[in-house]
């Protein structure tokens, strides 16, 4: 109990472009925040679920400090497996509130 709790960064999720057609809707500049455990979408908005399982085995990982080298450190989109919308997604670390 005496070690320093890891620090977690706060992540923001964002649309950064639909190549197709997505089919819920998710507009370039959509987004959501994670902090800690918790995800955050912005009031009378939403967030593809389809889009949200393929960015969310990432988030954990991009929340820690990564070691140079890490593919992650440098890799910061992710594509919706929804071919027909095609939504790049862009995942960045936010200053802590």
């Amino acid at each position: 109990m005496g070690e320093a709790r890891e620090m977690l960064y706060d992540l923001k999720v964002t649309v950064e472009e639909v190549r197709g057609k997505c089919t819920s809707g998710l507009r370039p500049g959509d987004y959501f925040i994670l902090r800690s455990g918790r995800l955050y979408i912005p009031a009378d908005r939403h967030f593809c679920l389809y889009a949200l399982h393929a960015v969310l085995p990432l988030l954990p990982a991009k929340q820690r400090p990564l070691e140079d080298g890490d593919w992650l450190k440098e890799d910061n989109r992710v594509i919706c497996p929804d071919p027909a919308g095609n939504v790049v997604m862009r995942i960045e670390r936010i200053e802590a509130r």
